[in-house]
C-alpha cells in the first residue's frame, strides 16, 4: 500500500453512521445529531462550521433520517458549494444538492417556467452595464465608466432589497447610501433599465431570485411540488442573506421548520450589497423552540491571534456586538502578533516585503502568506516592494495596478501629452511634471479632494491619485525629470509586474479574503482614514469596519503582523495615527473604554527604519545644512553643493547594474536606483559596513550585490568570471 493511500486527500468513507461522528468535538457533535426542528449554529471564525454542518447532513443521510435528494444546502459562492459537495461525497452522502441561492433558483425557474408562464425562460443578459448605459442615454444622462458601475450597483441593491424604482430615493435615504448620482436620476435610470429588459426579453441575475419568488408566491401547486422535493434546508453564512434571499427561503420552507442556519454576526461585512445579520439575530424570535449551538473552539488560529481577535470584538458596539462569540483557541501557542510602525508608506511596504522574505527563507511557503489591505488601490506599492525583494505574488479579487482600465488609460494620455510637449493645450500653465500629471488626469476624474462615498468612482480616484503621488515622488528624487521620463518610469514599472502568474504571496483586499486562511497574514495600512475608511461616518458603518478588521485578523493561523505608516510619502509630515480599533490592544496604547478592552500581551511594537527621525538629524557633509529632501538625504549633501563624485566609478556601476538587471530580468532600478549609485560613487565604500550605511542598500541587496559593488569600488574591472569569484570572496588574481 502506497503512502498516497493514507493521504488526507483520500480519506476512507466512514463505515457506519456513528463513524461519521468520530473526531467531532462536543458542540460539533451536538450540531450533527440535532436533526429535528429548527437549528441555529452560531459559529465563530475557524471553529469548523463547514465540518459540523456537512457531518450533520451525512449523519442524517447515513442513519436514514434524511433522503439525499430531499436536502438542499445553500451558500453564497460556487467555491463554498463545491467544497461542501466534495466533503459530503467523502462522508458517503453523495446526491445531496449543495448550491448557491442563485444556482438553486435558476434550476427551479428553468424547470417550472414553461408550466408557470409558457415558452422558454428569457435568456440572462450578458452585459448588464451596457443596458444601464442605454437606459441612462434614453434619460439624456451621460455616465462615465465608473458611474455606470456604481449606478448598476445601486440597481442591484434596490432589487435585492425588493425596492421598486419609484421608491428608490426614499429607500436610499433611509439606508444612508452614498448615491453615485442624484437619487431621482438613479431611479429614472433604474426604471428605464427595467423597461429595456422587458423590450428585449432578457433577465438579469437578480431577476432570477425575483422571478422564482414570484412563481412560488403565485402558483401554490408549483410551490408544493418544490416543497415535496426538498424537505430539509441548510443555509451557510446566514448573516449575509439579503431580504430577497430570505423571502425565497421562506417560500421554499412553507409552514415547515426543518431548517438549519449557520452564521456569525461578527463577520457581517457586506451590508453595502443588501446583506443583513438581522435574520440570524432574529432566528430565535421567529423560532422560539429552536436548538441553538455555539461553536467557539477555534482550530485555525493560535491563542495569540485569537486573543487579539477577541479583544477587537470586546470594544464593539451595536446589536451584532451583543451576540459576539468569545473564541477559545485549540492550537499550541505561537508568536505574538507583531505591530509595525513606519515613517511612510514606501517604508511600510519595504518592511513588509523584508519580513515576507524572511518567512519564506525560514520555510513558510509563499502560498501560505497574505498581505491584506483595505482598498485595491493600495496594492501597487506592495506589488513593487515584493518585486524588488524577488518575492513572487498573485492578486486575488483585483486587477494588477498597471492592468486596471483607468491606469492603462492614464498611461496612454500621459504618453500622448509627453509626445505633444508644449503643443498640448491642457498643459498650459503646468510648469512641472506633477502639475502636468494633475492636469492630464484631471480630465479623467482626478480631483484634489477625494469623492464622497465608496464604490467604483472612489476606486478610480484612488488609482489616479496613486499616479499623482508617484509623479510627486519621482520628481522629488529626480528634480530635472520630464514628463517623458515619468512615462518611461511607468513603462518600466508596468513591465516589471507583467510576470507570468506564479504560486506566490497573496495580495488581496480584506473583503476578498473572506472565507480564506493563511499561515501568515500581514494587515497593512492600519491608519485612521483607511481603517476605518474615511467615508465610514455612522456608528453602523464604523462597526462594520471593525468587523472587517476582525475578519482580517482571523485569517491568520500562526503569524500575524499589523502595521501602519505615520506619513504617506518619505519626508512627509508624520500626522497619521494608528487605527482606533487597536487602542488598548497594541502595547503602549490606551483603551477606548477603560475596563472593556483585552490586554495587549507582551508582543511589542516592531518599528521599521525610522526615516523620519534620521531625516531630522541628517546634515549636508559639505555645508552642514539640515537635509529634509529624500534624494539629498540619500546623497548626504545638498543638490547644489560640490559633488565628490567618482565619475568613472559611477559609469562602471551603471554598466554593471544594466548587466545584472538583464540577467535577473528586472528593471535597472530594482538593482539600485540612480540616487543610490550616485551615493555609492561619492562615498566609495571600502567595507560592507560602510556600504550598508548608504541609504538604499538594505540587507538583501547587500547579500546579493555587495561583493560586486565593493570590487568595483576597489578598482576591479569585473568580467563575468571575476564577478563569480568576487561573490565567493576569492581574489580576482587567484
Amino acid at each position: 500500500m502506497t503512502a498516497a493511500t493514507h493521504s488526507t486527500l483520500f480519506p476512507p468513507v466512514p463505515d457506519s453512521p456513528d463513524a461519521v461522528l468520530d473526531g467531532l468535538d462536543p458542540e460539533q457533535r451536538e450540531v450533527a445529531t440535532a436533526l429535528g426542528g429548527p437549528v441555529c449554529v452560531l459559529a465563530g471564525a475557524g471553529t469548523g462550521k463547514t465540518r459540523a454542518i456537512t457531518h450533520r447532513i451525512a449523519y442524517g443521510v447515513r442513519s436514514g433520517v434524511l433522503q439525499p435528494s430531499s436536502v438542499l444546502a445553500v451558500t453564497f459562492t460556487n467555491r463554498a458549494a463545491g467544497e461542501m459537495r466534495g466533503r459530503l461525497r467523502q462522508l458517503g452522502a453523495g446526491g445531496v444538492q449543495a448550491r448557491t441561492f442563485h444556482s438553486a433558483a435558476l434550476r427551479q425557474l428553468q424547470y417550472f417556467w414553461p408550466k408557470a408562464v409558457g415558452g422558454e425562460l428569457p435568456r440572462l443578459a450578458e452585459r448588464k452595464v451596457q443596458i444601464v448605459a442605454e437606459a441612462a442615454a434614453r434619460c439624456k444622462l451621460r455616465l462615465d465608466r465608473t458611474e455606470l458601475r456604481d449606478v448598476t450597483g445601486e440597481i442591484e441593491w434596490a432589487k435585492v432589497t425588493q425596492t421598486v424604482p419609484e421608491d428608490y430615493p426614499a429607500a436610499a435615504a433611509k439606508a444612508g447610501r452614498e448615491a453615485p448620482r442624484d437619487p431621482a436620476e438613479t431611479a429614472r435610470i433604474y426604471a428605464g433599465y427595467e423597461q429595456l429588459k422587458r423590450d428585449r426579453g432578457v433577465i438579469d441575475f437578480e431577476d432570477v431570485l425575483l422571478l422564482t419568488v414570484g412563481v412560488l408566491q403565485d402558483r401554490h401547486d408549483i410551490a408544493e411540488t418544490v416543497r415535496r422535493q426538498y424537505q430539509h434546508f441548510v443555509v451557510d453564512e446566514y448573516q449575509d442573506v439579503s431580504p430577497l434571499q430570505q423571502r425565497l427561503l421562506e417560500l421554499w420552507l412553507g409552514d415547515r421548520d426543518s431548517l438549519c442556519v449557520v452564521g456569525d454576526a461578527s463577520q457581517t461585512i457586506y451590508s453595502f450589497t443588501g446583506a443583513t445579520p438581522d435574520h440570524l439575530l432574529n432566528f430565535r424570535i421567529r423560532h422560539p423552540h429552536a436548538t441553538v449551538v455555539k461553536l467557539v473552539r477555534d482550530y485555525r488560529s493560535t491563542p495569540q491571534v485569537v486573543h487579539l481577535a477577541n479583544g477587537l470584538l470586546s470594544q464593539a458596539r451595536g446589536r451584532a456586538a451583543e451576540h459576539r462569540l468569545a473564541l477559545v483557541s485549540q492550537r499550541d501557542a505561537g508568536p505574538e502578533p507583531v505591530y509595525g510602525e513606519y515613517a511612510d508608506e514606501p517604508a511600510e511596504a519595504e518592511g513588509t516585503a523584508r519580513r515576507v522574505r524572511d518567512l519564506i527563507d525560514s520555510g513558510v511557503p509563499a502560498s501560505e502568506i497574505a498581505i491584506l489591505f483595505r482598498i485595491n488601490a493600495q496594492s501597487e506599492v506592495y506589488e513593487q516592494a515584493l518585486a524588488d525583494a524577488g518575492v513572487p505574488y498573485q492578486l486575488r479579487g483585483a486587477e494588477r495596478f498597471f492592468e486596471r482600465p483607468e491606469v492603462r488609460e492614464a498611461g496612454l494620455l500621459l504618453r500622448g501629452a509627453a509626445r505633444a510637449g508644449g503643443t498640448d493645450s491642457q498643459l498650459d500653465g503646468a510648469d512641472d511634471v506633477p502639475s502636468q500629471v494633475r492636469a492630464v488626469l484631471g480630465t479623467r476624474g482626478w480631483t484634489p479632494e477625494p469623492p464622497a462615498g465608496s464604490g467604483a468612482v472612489r476606486d478610480r480616484w484612488e488609482s489616479l491619485a496613486a499616479l499623482v503621488r508617484l509623479a510627486e515622488d519621482f520628481v522629488r528624487a529626480r528634480p530635472d525629470a520630464t514628463l517623458a521620463d515619468l512615462v518611461a518610469e511607468l513603462d518600466e514599472r508596468a513591465s516589471a509586474q507583467h510576470a507570468p502568474t506564479v504560486e506566490g504571496v497573496t495580495l488581496a483586499s480584506l473583503h476578498a479574503a473572506k472565507g480564506l486562511e493563511w499561515d501568515a497574514v500581514f494587515l497593512v495600512g492600519l491608519a485612521e482614514g483607511m481603517m476605518p475608511i474615511t467615508y465610514a461616518r455612522t456608528d453602523e458603518q464604523i462597526e462594520e469596519e471593525r468587523r472587517l478588521l476582525y475578519v482580517g485578523v482571523t485569517r491568520a493561523r500562526r503569524h500575524l503582523s499589523l502595521s501602519w505608516a505615520l506619513s504617506r510619502t518619505p519626508g512627509g509630515r508624520p500626522s497619521r495615527r494608528p487605527t482606533r480599533f487597536l487602542n488598548g490592544l497594541r502595547p503602549g496604547s490606551a483603551a477606548v473604554r477603560p475596563g472593556t478592552a483585552s490586554r495587549g500581551g507582551p508582543g511589542g511594537v516592531e518599528r521599521g527604519p525610522d526615516r523620519r527621525r534620521k531625516r531630522g538629524s541628517a546634515r549636508c557633509r559639505v555645508c552642514g545644512r539640515t537635509l529634509t529632501d529624500a534624494g539629498e538625504i540619500k546623497l548626504m549633501r545638498c543638490e547644489d553643493c560640490p559633488s565628490e563624485l567618482d565619475e568613472a566609478l559611477y559609469e562602471r556601476l551603471r554598466d554593471w547594474r544594466a548587466d545584472r538587471a538583464g540577467e535577473l530580468g528586472q528593471p535597472a532600478y530594482c538593482v539600485f536606483t540612480d540616487k543610490t549609485l550616485l551615493a555609492i560613487a561619492e562615498a566609495v565604500p571600502g567595507t560592507e559596513a560602510e556600504l550598508a550605511r548608504i541609504s538604499g542598500v538594505g540587507g538583501r541587496k547587500l547579500d546579493s550585490f555587495g561583493a560586486d559593488v565593493l570590487a568595483l569600488c576597489a578598482g576591479h574591472d569585473l568580467t563575468s568570471q571575476d564577478a563569480s569569484h568576487d561573490a565567493s570572496g576569492e581574489s580576482p588574481e587567484k
